[in-house]
């Protein structure tokens, strides 16, 4: 059986921490345990006395029910608590999927889960998001790959890479073809929380009776150390996605459920902090993109630390990187990876010293391989 590499994630585990700056990281600089104890007030003390046995395997109930607040009409039961939603997203396609069902993808996305429907022996129908067009979705390319007999519609909103935010016409037309195919509608909803104008972007849980929902802590909330990731379903959908999960990660340890807890108690003002991060670094890397006059296309994200750039140069994506990851000590991610060739995307969601830094530095490789 042939299996398809996923290429951003084996390109970051490689290098992500033997670089000095890495600009291929998507969330916002992570928070410290004392700094999360601080803004829950919590005393370090009281953490300090948890227990390292065998955590729940499901999440604590008082972990579920922080995450059930986030969503209308969600209670503990329809909350399965994963290792990161990559694991919720593994799960999910294995729990929903078979050899031969044909599954519809929104792209560019984040490439896991159409490598993980291709590797469980499905098919996949794209439809994208226009470039020509912001970026926007056309409600027609929705009715075109959503087709009768479609097992799976899968949707990453808020937008990996490109940071985009659907109109509510374009969501009204996934949901409203999802439900007319009798299709699942599976939506990774992890950047939610991260958006640059501070007003939340509505989930898609309860817009169809057979939605799942992905999200965790990693992006918006800073704290991908804590691997908490989680999915919103149906209560006959969880004992399900349950079974599956027996056979991966068991549970998550007891002291990142305690941290994910409050975290999410604290939700408001870590995403404040999220939100703030963005909005003080974002025109950093505005300002130093305008210093390349047309070398590079972009807009500005809508929501999340990534910005997605086209630059106008012959040189591939994937040996431009490699040249800035190994004469200058930046990693960054080819569009490649997202199936975009001539693209590139950027994270500035670091420390802004740390950021002005890298940029530097780049600065100076772009202008020596893109001249």
């Amino acid at each position: 059986m042939s299996f398809i590499t996923f290429e951003l994630e084996r390109w970051q585990s490689i290098w992500e921490h033997r670089v000095r700056y890495n600009l291929s990281e998507s969330g916002v600089h992570a928070l410290s345990i004392e700094e999360l104890l601080a803004l829950a007030g919590e005393p370090p003390d009281d953490f300090l006395r948890a227990r390292m046995g065998y955590g729940e395997s499901d999440g604590t109930r008082e972990l579920r029910t922080a995450i059930a607040a986030i969503y209308d009409g969600v209670n503990p039961e329809n909350v399965t608590v994963t290792i990161g939603s990559a694991e919720a997203n593994f799960v999910a396609c294995w729990t929903l999927l078979e050899p031969g069902d044909r599954v519809a993808v929104l792209t560019p996305t984040y490439m896991q889960i159409p490598g993980l429907v291709r590797n469980f022996g499905a098919a996949v129908t794209e439809f994208r998001l226009r470039p020509d067009r912001n970026w926007s979705l056309d409600p027609a390319d929705v009715e075109r790959a959503v087709s009768p007999g479609t097992k799976l519609v899968v949707v990453t909103h808020p937008n990996n890479p490109t940071g985009h935010l659907l109109s509510a016409e374009a969501r009204e037309a996934i949901v409203e073809r999802s439900r007319a195919v009798g299709a699942w509608l599976l939506v990774d909803e992890v950047y939610q929380g991260a958006e640059l104008s501070g007003r939340t972007t509505p989930s898609f849980w309860g817009s169809h009776d057979r939605t799942i929902v992905v999200s965790g802590l990693s992006k918006a909330y800073g704290l991908p150390g804590l691997r908490i990731g989680w999915l919103v379903s149906t209560p006959e959908c969880k004992d399900a996605l349950l079974r599956r999960h027996d056979y991966t990660v068991i549970g998550a340890g007891p002291a990142s459920d305690r941290l994910a807890t409050l975290a999410l108690r604290s939700r408001e003002a870590i995403l404040a902090r999220t939100r703030a991060i963005l909005n003080a670094n974002y025109p950093i890397l505005e300002s130093w993109l305008r210093g390349f006059g047309d070398l590079f296309d972009w807009r500005k994200p809508e929501c999340g630390a990534i910005t997605l750039l086209r630059y106008n140069h012959p040189m591939a994506a994937c040996d431009l990187v490699e040249c800035i990851r190994a004469d200058y000590d930046i990693l960054l991610v080819p569009g490649d990876h997202f199936g975009l060739p001539g693209h590139l995307r950027l994270g500035f969601g670091g420390e802004p010293a740390e950021l002005e830094e890298a940029l530097a530095v780049l600065q100076k490789g772009v202008r020596v391989l893109l001249r």
